[in-house]
């Protein structure tokens, strides 16, 4: 079982850039958001009457599933660098409603918040994803986020 730490490089609100994802520490992946992407979301996510923060907040928790989903089995611990602060609460529990429904026993305990600094592994790996770098695990289309986000 591996403890991640996991890392935002292009916040998912600013949706005139791109929003990379990664994690590491043992295992690493990572995930690109295309501009264009977020701003379909967002657009779609207005006419169904959505918004605010709390609907960017939903698109960072959906976006952080769709990174750890394939690893959830190998994961103990997943600490969140503070990228919305005082809305961790919030983040957590839009988090653990998408992993439940593949993983129910998953405990809230297992996912942490805290400032994880610029010499993370996983800030330097969403950076460098971020900055076209290095070639994103995969990328995320608007399409499956707005289908976690129904």
């Amino acid at each position: 079982m591996s403890n991640i730490e996991v890392d935002q490089s292009g916040k998912i609100e600013r949706t005139q850039i791109n929003t990379a994802l990664a994690f590491s520490d043992g295992i690493e992946a990572s995930i690109l958001i295309l501009a264009v992407e977020k701003r379909m979301c967002v657009r779609k996510l207005r006419q169904r009457g959505e918004s605010g923060r709390t609907f960017y907040l939903k698109l960072f928790a959906a976006a952080l599933f769709l990174l750890l989903k394939d690893y959830l089995d190998q994961l103990e611990i997943i600490t969140i660098d503070l990228e919305y602060p005082g809305k961790e609460a919030e983040i957590r529990a839009m988090l653990l409603d998408h992993i439940r429904k593949t993983r129910p026993a998953f405990s809230k305990e297992q996912i942490v918040f805290r400032g994880i600094g610029k010499k993370s592994r996983a800030h330097r790996k969403a950076l460098a994803v971020y900055r076209g770098e290095e070639q994103p695990g995969r990328k995320v289309r608007a399409r499956e986020l707005l289908r976690l986000l129904k």
